[in-house]
């Protein structure tokens, strides 16, 4: 698939300039910084030292102290407390925090995590009843609840007080909760508006801290499972999360969860982790519990007390993963043969296979983004409806585009780049219909062609251990402050280049005589290989990443796009 280079923005070269002497590194490093908003020596001080002083404070957000409030009167009574929550990364780490950190004050405290097909995303019929059946008069509910109007008003009725802490979108109404803490409410002053449900959850205990005079080491053991959730859950690393983010990374290094300590050592062998470890490692596993088994499985490891605890939790739920990785190559080798015969004029895919396991299909469905970069939503069937997940590209707008299909659903949630749904079978070739006249009148060419955006054009010369130092203070990287791609022209190979796994490459590139071979890695690249080989000169677009192999760290490019010169 051809893609669009697009180049960095222009800044002016006397702020440059100025910004790379007070901060002592180069003008490419320093244009990085002007364009994601750093441009001050100061702002570069905060952002090179992220540290919890950068905290807002939690009461700013609208309805935090009547939360506080509600669940002081529940412990000085002895009301029983339910903990609930989604079935995804950010929602059984949500659960695991406000769990450990209530039950630790109040034994009366039980946690929830709705059964992916039995209940469905979000707050459940079968969970009011539960919540009612035990005599729980409280429910906190995590990463979901902020369209669950029918839910809330029937706990109401049974005289249970529901405090919601939610990022998702509000609807056109509100529920009727006793509290909701989401900042993307309307009116919500607090600051930060891009806090997962786990940050959220994060927030409230941080509240009870501080009504209580207790001091932030309270908090402390819970800041790796806010880490894990923010880095899985692909919301902006940038204000809170990057703070929050950084140090939850740095107690994974030194003390992490028991739950996620057991966790890597069944599948992992490196001296640290980062950000990418916990997206496409240990987030995976974590989702793959409510994937091919019960969420819950996900929140008894992350509350593990002590590593003997955790640890068959851990090799259960890497058995999950192990399995949902074959369910998901095997049902995306089907969707892809499906979407053989479809339109490719089109600019939408809408696919249905009954037999498909729901625990996979929004991979699937990012996966066929990856091939045709259009929104796609997969669907399957369950409980006798046709229920899937919905992946948007840069710049469209899925949630609005589902809203315009609202009326074929029965239930349905998400953001601007992915969603859940469930809807009657007979309406799905109506979405099919709907759901692409919507996307054909409103996406742009330039949606549909994936764009490689980056940010600096440099020498390879220039990566060097030192450059590379730079780099990782920039850290942790994920939307809004990716890890840099750079641009280098007229590269080759010094005759390393060979095919890894078929479709990937492996490369070693100079760009003059003087210059030092470095390794590379093109993932699905493979078509290349003959030109490569044969000596011609290319472009390319990548990132800089440490490789760690049998103990040692070389520095190894990931190369995102090729470009011939002729």
């Amino acid at each position: 698939m051809v893609k669009r280079w697009l180049p960095p923005p222009i800044h002016d070269e006397a702020q440059v300039k100025q910004l790379g002497k007070e901060l002592n590194i180069g003008s490419d490093l320093a244009s990085i910084l002007i364009t994601r908003g750093v441009d001050t020596y100061e702002k570069a001080k905060a952002f090179f030292r992220a540290e919890r002083s950068q905290l807002h404070d939690p009461f700013l957000m609208d309805d935090m102290a009547k939360a506080i409030d509600r669940i002081d009167v529940a412990l000085a009574k002895g009301e029983k407390i339910l903990v609930y929550g989604d079935y995804d990364v950010d929602g059984t780490s949500a659960v695991a925090l406000v769990y450990s950190f209530l039950k630790k004050r109040h034994k009366a405290t039980e946690f929830y995590v709705p059964d992916r097909y039995l209940e469905g995303y979000g707050v459940s019929v079968l969970g009011i009843e539960y919540a009612k059946a035990e005599g729980i008069t409280l429910i906190i509910a995590l990463d979901c609840g902020i369209k669950a109007n029918d839910k809330v008003d029937l706990a109401n009725s049974y005289g249970i007080d529901f405090i919601i802490c939610d990022h998702h979108l509000p609807g056109a109404e509100l529920p009727a909760a006793h509290a909701i803490l989401n900042p993307k409410k309307p009116g919500c002053p607090y600051p930060f508006k891009e806090l997962p449900g786990c940050g959220i959850g994060f927030k409230l205990a941080q509240a009870w801290c501080q009504r209580h005079e207790l001091p932030f080491s309270e908090l402390e053991e819970y800041l790796d499972l806010v880490a894990v959730a923010i880095s899985a859950d692909i919301v902006p690393m940038v204000g809170e999360n990057r703070v929050l983010t950084t140090i939850g990374l740095k107690k994974m290094k030194v003390n992490p969860n028991p739950g996620f300590k057991c966790l890597m050592e069944v599948f992992y062998d490196k001296p640290f982790y980062e950000v990418n470890d916990l997206v496409f490692s240990v987030g995976p596993r974590i989702n793959a519990a409510g994937r091919m088994a019960h969420g819950k499985e996900a929140v008894e490891l992350m509350i593990a007390k002590t590593e003997e605890e955790a640890k068959e939790k851990a090799i259960i739920i890497n058995e999950r993963n192990a399995l949902r990785k074959d369910v998901d190559r095997n049902t995306t080798i089907e969707a892809m043969l499906e979407t053989a015969d479809l339109d490719l004029n089109k600019k939408s895919t809408v696919l249905f296979n009954p037999e498909w396991h729901k625990g996979v299909l929004g991979i699937v469905a990012s996966r066929l983004i990856e091939k045709y970069h259009r929104p796609t939503i997969v669907l399957c069937e369950s409980n006798g409806m046709a229920t899937g997940s919905a992946r948007s590209v840069a710049g469209f707008d899925l949630y609005d585009a589902l809203d315009k299909c609202s009326d074929l659903l029965e239930q349905w949630g998400g953001h601007m780049f992915a969603a859940g749904m469930i809807l009657k079978k007979e309406n799905v070739p109506l979405l099919q219909v709907r759901f692409e006249e919507i996307v054909a009148s409103r996406i742009t060419l330039e949606q549909l062609t994936p764009p490689v955006a980056y940010d600096a054009e440099i020498p390879i010369a220039r990566i060097t251990a030192k450059y590379m130092t730079i780099i990782r203070q920039m850290a942790p990287f994920g939307p809004q402050n990716m890890n840099p791609i750079f641009r280098s022209n007229d590269v080759w190979d010094t005759g390393y280049a060979r095919l890894a796994g078929a479709t990937h490459l492996q490369l070693s590139l100079v760009q003059d005589d003087r210059s030092r071979g470095l390794r590379c890695i093109a993932f699905g690249m493979g078509e290349h290989y003959d030109r490569i080989s044969a000596g011609e000169s290319f472009d390319i677009c990548y990132t800089i990443e440490e490789n760690y192999w049998e103990g040692k760290m070389n520095l190894q490019l990931n190369i995102k796009d090729i470009q011939w010169r002729r």
